[in-house]
């Protein structure tokens, strides 16, 4: 029944918000609709909805409201530094479940979002 859709996020500057999730994080731009919206490619079906905010709108950054996992297909500890070495701040090392590697770190509106290994 359902195929597909997208995860919003809401950011407080478009501009800064592509080139982050394009040039840092090194994702797709599939389209950009002035401020208020652009769609971000991560692989595999995702899709990210960036959505610029506005008055009386939902506010970015809130605690726990909303986190995006993105799956990597190398090594974690490589994906971590060369993300690292690229600007992200990770909100620590990578933690190892013994069945999952994950990293968490955040957009620059402060957004939640981790990157997961499978063992």
């Amino acid at each position: 029944m359902i195929n597909g859709g997208n995860a919003t996020i809401y950011v407080t500057d478009m501009n800064r918000s592509v080139k982050f999730f394009t040039e840092t994080l090194g994702l797709k731009l599939d389209y950009q609709a002035g401020p208020e919206w652009s769609q971000i490619n991560a692989g595999k079906g995702l899709l990210l909805g960036l959505h610029g905010t506005h008055q009386g709108g939902p506010q970015v950054g809130q605690a726990g409201s909303t986190i995006v996992g993105f799956e990597v297909d190398e090594p974690m500890d490589k994906v971590y530094q060369a993300l690292s070495t690229r600007g992200v701040k990770f909100d620590g090392p990578v933690v190892d479940t013994g069945h999952v590697k994950l990293a968490n770190f955040r957009d620059p509106d402060g957004n939640a979002f981790y990157l997961s290994e499978t063992k």
